[in-house]
């Protein structure tokens, strides 16, 4: 599939959606405390996103292979779960926990992507590592982003500095284009080699999204087809931004602007 460049006006959308999906994650956020259950959670992002004007793109979506449709709002990742937990009405968020919220709306027709990973109560030292660490690799992965940057630029931003903390690289997951869909072309792995890959373009809207682990990169499925954790059951953090290509660099367009 090619890659979807967006218009001028297709990117105002975007923006747009996402300062609004950003503001949804904001409270999030603050709801995420000791224990309130990730039902809750995920109750109170499908509200508040059909108030914003838009839709839980997650809700009902399919992947060619898996029986059964995502059936929240919202991802709700804890500890050892990489991406893609499932909210339960009776799984309570403890002290100490660490959990990857990842949110997606449709907004007049287009569609934004993001996720944090939030430390309930107090966290160990080593998972305020894995966190800090991870939300530091989004952001200068998106300052590799640049027309004529080649995705591999990206990448390897990301991978060197969480090999630098320490940390494992989530190799068989990666982010992707977005915009028209939720998963577009192309993808943006965490790893790779400068100066390789695709070039970008002004136009292009990617997610960018670091996996990061305290142990090693590889993963397992739960058998609820959707979860993935670490396979060595290790800590894993998560953190993405839409990001836009522009004539002159990048646009982060989920952040909650003035």
């Amino acid at each position: 599939m090619a890659v979807r460049i967006k218009t001028e006006q297709e990117i105002a959308l975007m923006r747009e959606g996402g300062k609004r999906l950003a503001g949804v994650m904001a409270r999030l956020k603050e709801t995420a405390l000791p224990g309130v259950s990730t039902g809750t959670l995920d109750e109170l992002a499908e509200r508040l996103m059909r108030e914003a004007g838009g839709d839980p793109v997650f809700k009902g979506y399919r992947i060619p292979g898996v029986e059964t449709a995502y059936p929240a709002s919202i991802c709700t990742s804890i500890n050892d779960e990489v991406v893609h937990g499932i909210p339960q009405k009776n799984r309570m968020l403890a002290s100490g926990d660490i959990v990857g919220i990842d949110i997606g709306m449709r907004w007049r027709g287009f569609v934004t992507d993001m996720a944090v990973t939030v430390g309930i109560g107090c966290i160990a030292p080593d998972a305020l590592r894995l966190v800090t660490a991870t939300r530091e690799a989004l952001d200068i992965g998106i300052a590799a982003v640049r027309p004529g940057a080649k995705i591999g630029d990206i990448s390897h931003a990301v991978e060197q500095h969480l090999k630098k903390a320490g940390l494992g690289v989530i190799r068989d997951l990666a982010g992707h284009g977005v915009g028209h869909e939720l998963h577009e072309e192309p993808l943006i792995p965490n790893f790779g080699h400068a100066g390789k890959g695709m070039e970008l373009r002004e136009g292009m809207a990617i997610a960018i999204e670091p996996m990061a682990t305290l142990g090693g990169w590889r993963i397992a499925l739960d058998d609820d087809e959707w979860t993935f954790r670490t396979a060595d059951r290790s800590l894993a953090a998560h953190f993405e931004h839409t990001v836009a290509v522009t004539s002159d660099g990048y646009d982060v367009l989920t952040l909650i602007r003035a």
